[in-house]
């Protein structure tokens, strides 16, 4: 704010003759003045910490806009590289408040499918002990099996330490809470099929995870440890691939306690009529590389297929 010369002299005068009309000094009458701007200022403080306070969740951490000190990691704080290590690593960021405004300034995930992509403020949650890891395995149909085109079948997969069957609404909570764990300490989970076509049984061609065959979530529990999925209608001619993903109830990857692991998702290839494949042969080879061809023949007759996408309300992960 900006005060004219006037203005000021003014105001001198005015202290001037308050402080020589009471005999007063005037240094007395300034510092009397900041005091009481700074009473008030105080008192703000007091009632804004009050309402804060009262914002952020009386009392309760689960509530509060505020971190708990107790939670904060002190190796947050640590690039991983102060002593000797691996050549190779690179540092870590760091943080002493938990990366807690570390999608500040970025689009916020929000439990939504943000397809240009999103900064998610939702901590990673539980994590099961080592003997506590989940894993899977497809029943069927089985590795490098062959089936017949156009018909229905039933992928069936084997899980372990997980609890399925809990699915929360990918429209408005994805990602939308850390991962769980339940009194036995597995993760409260659900998981998915997903098949996608690719060139032959030995291609090498990385594939484009924007395009499958198929997808369909496996939110029912499983049955004696077994969840199922129905392809309706089967699949074209061709050869393809039939993986798992495995999520927590929040549909985020499920995550383990330690890096070295096996894998928590299974993985197999199957081929779809042609001539090619021949069972358990198809991995044997020339009889395996014409099993890619026969796939490729059916591909080309069948060059357009339709994906069959199975959704749950508006969509089922």
């Amino acid at each position: 704010m900006k005060f004219s010369a006037a203005l000021l002299a003014s105001f001198a005068a005015c202290l001037l003759s308050s402080a020589v009309a009471r005999d007063v000094p005037l240094e007395s009458i300034i510092s009397a003045r900041q005091n009481r701007n700074g009473n008030k200022n105080g008192n703000n403080g007091g009632n804004n910490g009050g309402n804060n306070g009262g914002n952020n969740g009386g009392g309760n951490p689960q509530t509060s806009k505020t971190l708990d000190p107790s939670v904060i990691g002190p190796n947050l704080a640590k690039t991983g590289q102060e002593g000797k290590t691996d050549p190779g690593q690179v540092a870590s960021l760091t943080s002493t408040n938990n990366f807690i405004n570390f999608c500040l300034g970025k689009t916020n995930t929000n439990g939504q499918q943000v397809k240009g992509g999103s900064c998610n403020s939702v901590p990673m949650g539980q994590l099961p002990s080592t003997a506590n890891q989940p894993s899977a395995k497809f029943v069927s149909p089985a590795n490098l099996d062959t089936i017949p085109a156009n018909k229905a079948f039933t992928v069936q997969l084997a899980v372990k330490n997980m609890a399925t069957g809990n699915f929360v609404n990918p429209q408005t909570n994805y990602f939308g809470a850390p991962q769980q764990l339940n009194g036995q300490g597995v993760i409260i989970a659900h998981s998915h099929v997903v098949i996608e076509q690719i060139d032959s049984l030995k291609s090498t061609k990385v594939t484009d995870p924007n395009k499958f065959a198929f997808f369909q979530g496996l939110n029912a529990p499983a049955k004696n440890g077994v969840l199922s999925a129905t392809v309706t209608g089967g699949l074209p001619a061709g050869v393809y691939r039939i993986s798992s993903i495995n999520t927590s109830a929040n549909h985020a990857p499920v995550v383990g306690p330690v890096a070295q692991h096996g894998s928590f998702d299974d993985m197999i290839y199957i081929t779809v009529g042609g001539n090619g494949g021949n069972g358990g042969n198809g991995g044997n080879g020339g009889n395996g590389g014409n099993g890619g061809n026969g796939g490729g023949k059916g591909n080309g007759r069948n060059r357009k297929f339709t994906r069959r996408v199975a959704r749950d309300g508006k969509s089922r992960l």
